[in-house]
């Protein structure tokens, strides 16, 4: 039996094809399509991933804040140095978090994995203050972060770390140092393996 859609469900379907159309078109003006495709964008719906192009583009591309970086970026964070981060564009969510701060300067990159899960208000920097001049710069060590990796709320990752595959780690952490075998749950400042997976 062929399912029957009301009048109702036809104007919403007409409605989200238009703002995906509309949607389609702002982000090839404004955004590198290389970064406006993955999971997010595969539907024919008008999906979160038109939602960000819609959200950000005024603040982002009109307003100026962050209009250099080539995709959609909530202006709820900040990113530094964007050409210095590594990402699969299938986790494109995890720049639409709010207080977020990803920093790769000091001509260090930032590595996040492919199935990577960072939640709002982290901080990922790759080099930090002179501790004898605070007015310049320490050297900038890579920050990588392995596939599958879930970064909780609050938390901080260091200069130089490495995280293995599967890496948890916890709300309000502090990683200042690596867990590069992975598969485990890391907690508390500085971070520690509490748990094994």
């Amino acid at each position: 039996m062929k399912k029957q859609y009301t009048p109702r469900q036809y104007f919403y379907a007409g409605i989200s094809l238009i703002k995906k159309i509309f949607a389609q078109l702002i982000g090839m003006i404004f955004y590198d399509s290389k970064y406006l495709k993955g999971k997010e964008f595969s539907s024919y719906k008008y999906t979160n991933g038109w939602r960000w192009v819609m959200e950000n583009f005024f603040i982002q591309k009109i307003i100026g804040y962050q209009r250099h970086i080539p995709y959609p970026v909530s202006f709820r964070m900040q990113v530094m140095n964007w050409e210095n981060i590594h990402f699969d564009v299938d986790d494109l969510a995890n720049f639409q978090k709010c207080g977020s701060y990803f920093q790769a300067a000091a001509d260090a990159h930032i590595y996040i994995g492919t199935g990577t899960c960072i939640a709002g208000n982290v901080g990922i920097i790759t080099a930090n203050h002179d501790l004898n001049d605070l007015a310049l710069p320490a050297p900038g060590k890579d920050v990588n972060i392995g596939k599958r990796c879930w970064i909780g709320m609050n938390s901080m990752i260091l200069p130089g770390v490495v995280l293995g595959e599967h890496t948890i780690v916890g709300a309000g952490s502090v990683v200042t140092k690596s867990f590069p075998k992975g598969n485990c749950v890391i907690a508390g400042n500085p971070a520690k393996i509490i748990r094994e997976l």
